[in-house]
């Protein structure tokens, strides 16, 4: 594609594209390099498609993979990672792995939540010549070659950082002019840094040898104490500067009062605010340690009569270049710092910072060096850099905008010159990099992308309330002069009067736009992390409303760097890799032709069983795949005819018979008959992994999957008596909720196991426990009936009894039914259960 100018027309192509951001058409076509990226949504992603990919044809489309399944360990510390900051990031070389094993060169990979570009990165870095990352994943000639890439992102900010990553530039050129503008704002604000060396005197001595250059400052916040009304400097107060350690409380030097922070007010100073054009209040900070370089070497003093007017001095100035003084936008975290006084973009800095950024920004508006300027700012450069008490190096708390009592000032220009060299790196490797095409929108609006264009998709979704993103982007993007509109931003936040349900519906939204760009038979991994259940649910159901099909689910182990397979999909606590697929057409045309018969729930585990890896090697033992059980199958054959609005053709009983009596199974686990065959040659030379699990029982599902656990003869002790099962369960029985009604354990083992003549409780053989599952499901249909029958909120239930009962009444067709007694549950009852969600809200859409 050629270069190109964007135009006010080409903007109006795609004004109505949900997620255009906030910002003038001069500040976006000023931001945009057209036609690979476009602050806005990109009006030539169509033109990029036709020249790049392949279009989709059915007949002739071959294309078969497996979920990649294989451990992964990639660190953080690649200097091409960690040249810009951002909220959350996925280091490129783990996302290379996947784009290796589902894609070929050429292909067309998208990432809808594409944050720094990563993803493009990863695609992109496929095309580097002689890489040793050739060697080190392992991949073959024919494989190495860059993957086109589209990158989509509802954050200017994101988009801007994306396309410098994957935009080529040459490294000398931008390494000149890097150093022409770096001179010019050196010449014009170096003596802003000058401090005296010890021993000199006098206030900008011409003995320059005695001047030494600034290498940070240290403000310390001023207290107001409680009972005397007497300052009190925190620094002096609490710092001991022998230890390099900040005390918890602190004596206040007037009357002797033992304080601590939380019980002190901030002393706050007035001002005039130029930018404003008013008086402000505003918490007070005081100069309290100067470290500055002299002849090479490092020094620290306290700051000096000349410091302090150095600071006056500049205080005083006015700054000729512009800079941002927006309003900081609604939100929890972007207001959590009014109390201070610090309520617009502008008073995030020192007078000194903000003068030099300012002249920065000004000489970088057509140059690519802008984006070291932004890499450093805010987090190396504002009032938001903790000082680390003289150990690491200063920095910001990530995912949030606290301001800490102990800032440290640095030299812009040193900064700079820093991370001048990490980019300079980057883009020693990226030359050449032309395969990416940029697009900020929302992910819940992809119009301008037709459909079953791309091959892959790899993306990192918000998670949940975990982090408030264009809250946390809002001062990069003043600078840039274009925001984020978060209308449509996925995220649980209560300023913007979103929920879990409304996560939900935009994350499904924002799938549905994924499967619909998506070819046929082709792979979505999703990489994601939130401690919530509610939240893990509500993107399980998500994909499962997208139309996706989960197929594999793992954690990745940030200590260990590697993925292990989840093996209790509501308990997530680390970060999760979602493998899912988009059906074949002919899956979905056999859905439409055999609705109502049983055929449809075999030819939904026929295409799940051959998207399912054969088999997987951990530690030289083959994996026990959760997918291929009969009781996951069984799951995912009844979510997808649940979402697609099918009735399910068979119950439990007639699947796990069926299952038997269809496919071949082996280890507990299921093989199409053109699969089995290479499972039998891998288990003759392995064993099958033995893993005993921990298992806490808090629920009725939970004791079951306990006792299964105990009873297994290959992973647990085998048949066990109560008396020997009764010690153990009360060791591993946990809090139970107070709304869940526990059965006896005695109770439970009559439902759901079988005993012996020894009188050994084991697992019944799935193949002849027809009858036992049927008398467990008129148990809890009875038990169901009761609830229905009582009036009011249920205050204590059985969580199975629900479940069956829901699927008897979706059975039955009887939403309203449903949806009165989920009104009658818990809102965490339904949330936190990806079955009861499933019904409630396909029920709640047909009443």
């Amino acid at each position: 594609m050629e270069k190109r100018e964007l135009t006010k027309q080409d903007i109006d192509k795609v004004r109505s594209i949900e997620g255009f951001p906030i910002g003038s058409d001069e500040d976006i076509i000023a931001l945009s390099d057209a036609p690979y990226y476009t602050a806005c949504p990109n009006p030539f992603i169509e033109e990029f498609i036709r020249e790049n990919g392949t279009p989709y044809d059915e007949k002739t489309d071959d294309y078969h993979r497996e979920p990649f399944a294989s451990d992964v360990s990639e660190g953080k510390a690649d200097p091409i990672y960690m040249a810009h900051t951002y909220h959350t990031k996925v280091p490129y070389k783990a996302i290379m792995r996947y784009i290796l094993h589902y894609t070929k060169p050429g292909d067309i990979v998208f990432d809808g939540f594409c944050g720094t570009g990563m993803t493009a990165l990863a695609a992109q870095m496929f095309g580097v010549k002689n890489s040793p990352l050739q060697y080190e994943l392992g991949a073959k000639e024919s494989d190495w070659g860059a993957r086109n890439s589209i990158m989509s992102d509802l954050s200017p900010a994101a988009q801007y950082i994306s396309y410098n990553y994957n935009n080529s530039i040459s490294a000398v050129a931008f390494a000149q002019e890097a150093k022409q503008i770096v001179d010019e704002v050196e010449s014009e604000c170096g003596w802003m840094y000058e401090t005296n060396h010890t021993g000199a005197t006098g206030f900008l001595s011409r003995e320059m040898e005695m001047k030494g250059r600034i290498n940070y400052v240290v403000w310390s916040d001023v207290f107001i104490c409680p009972h005397c009304g007497e300052e009190i400097v925190y620094w002096d107060a609490a710092v001991d500067p022998q230890s390099k350690s900040v005390k918890d409380s602190f004596l206040c030097h007037n009357c002797g009062a033992k304080l601590s922070k939380r019980q002190c007010d901030n002393a706050m100073t007035t001002y005039y605010d130029e930018a404003l054009s008013q008086t402000r209040s505003m918490s007070k900070q005081v100069p309290v340690l100067i470290s500055y370089f002299y002849s090479g070497k490092r020094y620290e003093k306290r700051p000096d009569k000349d410091d302090l007017e150095l600071i006056r001095k500049i205080d005083a100035l006015s700054i000729p270049y512009p800079y941002p003084f927006d309003r900081m936008c609604e939100g929890s975290e972007s207001r959590r710092n009014d109390k201070y006084g610090i309520e617009y973009v502008h008073q995030f800095y020192t007078k000194r910072s903000l003068y030099v950024l300012s002249a920065l920004y000004a000489k970088t508006v057509n140059s690519r060096f802008r984006i070291v300027v932004q890499a450093i700012n805010p987090t190396l450069t504002s009032k938001l850099v903790r000082y680390n008490m003289g150990k690491r190096g200063n920095g910001v708390l990530s995912g949030t905008l606290y301001l800490p009592s102990l800032s440290a000032e640095g030299d812009v220009l040193r900064i700079l010159s820093g991370k001048l060299s990490d980019f300079i790196k980057v883009f020693n490797v990226t030359s050449g990099f032309h395969n990416c095409i940029s697009n900020t929108a929302s992910s819940t609006d992809r119009r301008n992308i037709p459909e079953n264009c791309v091959d892959y998709i790899f993306t990192d979704p918000p998670f949940g309330d975990n982090l408030n993103y264009s809250e946390l982007s809002f001062i990069w993007e003043c600078w840039l002069k274009v925001r984020t509109n978060n209308k449509t931003e996925a995220i649980v936040n209560d300023v913007q009067h979103k929920g879990v349900a409304e996560y939900q519906t935009l994350m499904t939204t924002c799938f549905m736009e994924f499967f619909r760009i998506l070819k046929p038979n082709r792979w979505m991994t999703v990489e994601f992390h939130n401690s919530k259940n509610a939240v893990w649910n509500a993107i399980q159901e998500a994909l499962l409303r997208a139309g996706f099909i989960i197929a594999d689910v793992r954690t990745l182990d940030k200590q260990q760097g590697s993925f292990k397979q989840v093996n209790n999909t509501s308990a997530v606590k680390q970060d999760l890799v979602i493998s899912a697929y988009k059906p074949q057409n002919k899956l979905i045309r056999e859905f439409l032709q055999n609705a109502g018969s049983e055929e449809t729930a075999w030819a939904f585990v026929r295409q799940h069983l051959s998207n399912l890896p054969v088999v997987v090697k951990r530690g030289g033992q083959i994996e026990v795949l959760a997918e291929r059980q009969a009781f996951l199958l069984w799951d995912r054959m009844v979510a997808y005819h649940i979402m697609n609005g099918i009735a399910v053709p068979l119950d439990a009983t007639d699947f796990y018979t069926g299952l038997d009596s269809r496919f071949l199974k082996r280890d507990g686990m299921y093989f199409l008959s053109d699969q089995v065959n290479e499972y039998d040659l891998a288990r003759s030379t392995c064993e099958i992994q033995n893993i005993q699990f921990s298992l806490f029982v808090s629920d009725e599902k939970s004791a079951i999957g306990w006792l299964y656990q105990q009873l297994d003869e290959t992973n647990g002790d085998g048949p066990q008596t109560y008396a020997e099962l009764m010690p153990k369960f009360v060791q591993e029985l946990k809090a139970v909720d107070k709304r869940e009604k526990m059965p006896e354990l005695l109770v439970i083992l009559e439902e759901n196991f079988l005993k012996d003549d020894a009188g050994r409780w084991y697992i019944p053989d799935l193949t002849k426990s027809g009858d036992i599952a049927k008398l467990r499901e008129k148990n809890l249909l009875k038990e169901f009936q009761d609830y229905m029958a009582s009036k009011g909120k249920l205050k204590k239930f059985r969580s199975e009894a629900i479940r069956v009962g829901f699927a008897k009444l979706w059975k039955d067709k009887d939403y309203a039914a449903i949806v009165a007694m989920a009104e009658r549950l818990p809102e965490e009852t339904i949330q936190e259960d990806p079955n009861l969600l499933m019904y409630y809200d396909i029920s709640l859409s047909r009443v």
